[in-house]
């Protein structure tokens, strides 16, 4: 069920299908010197980790040349799969653990992504002016927009968070600038049902 399951909802080169199904034997052999990935979530990798990063790609349309910045990486997600998907963005991978974007450095050379950088640091602290920052369960949404203020672009698309649950709490005071999106309208299986997109767009 690897690369089918990505193939079930996206259309993919012979590339990208290499890269799919590379990506459960080189964080699997990771995992055993770090752990960057929970160890029971390895059963149910694709689905999981890299079908749930490819839900932003179901909401919102990437641009030739956009720079999106992955806000809290951990282990490459959801930078990583979206990186293979749109060869033609910048994606920068930022994290603060070190280790981890050693993970994130080895798994972006075992698949030749030329469009990703992966970044030791804070995100607030980079040189760089984004399209979109992405980041999936990291923090609240009122520290991830005060992280990200000064990477967005004027105009920028803001950011696109992957949460679960109850988020009624933390969105409010968001909701004039927020849209939440279930991603069971856009993938079948269960693991979805309590799963959303939080899309927060500076006014």
């Amino acid at each position: 069920m690897a690369v089918e399951l990505i193939e079930k909802y996206f259309e993919l080169t012979d590339i990208q299908k290499e890269q799919f199904e590379k990506l459960t034997p080189i964080y699997s052999d990771w995992n055993q010197k770090i752990n960057v990935i929970s160890r029971k979530d390895m059963d149910d990798f694709m689905e999981k980790h890299v079908l749930h990063a490819l839900a932003i790609a179901r909401y919102i349309h990437f641009k030739k040349d956009w720079y999106v910045v992955d806000l809290g990486t951990g282990g490459g997600f959801p930078g990583i799969p979206l990186a293979i998907l749109f060869p033609e963005v910048k994606f920068i991978l930022v994290d603060s653990i070190a280790k981890k974007v050693t993970v994130v450095q080895a798994v972006i050379e075992a698949l030749g992504l030329k469009n990703t950088r992966a970044i030791c640091g804070r995100v607030e602290e980079l040189p760089i002016r984004a399209n979109l920052v992405v980041t999936r369960a990291v923090a609240p949404l009122d520290k991830l927009v005060l992280w990200s203020k000064k990477v967005l672009k004027p105009q920028s698309k803001g950011i696109i968070a992957l949460k679960g649950g109850d988020l009624n709490d933390e969105l409010h005071g968001f909701k004039k600038h927020t849209n939440l999106i279930a991603i069971n309208s856009f993938f079948q299986e269960p693991f979805f049902e309590t799963k959303y997109i939080v899309h927060y767009k500076p006014s």
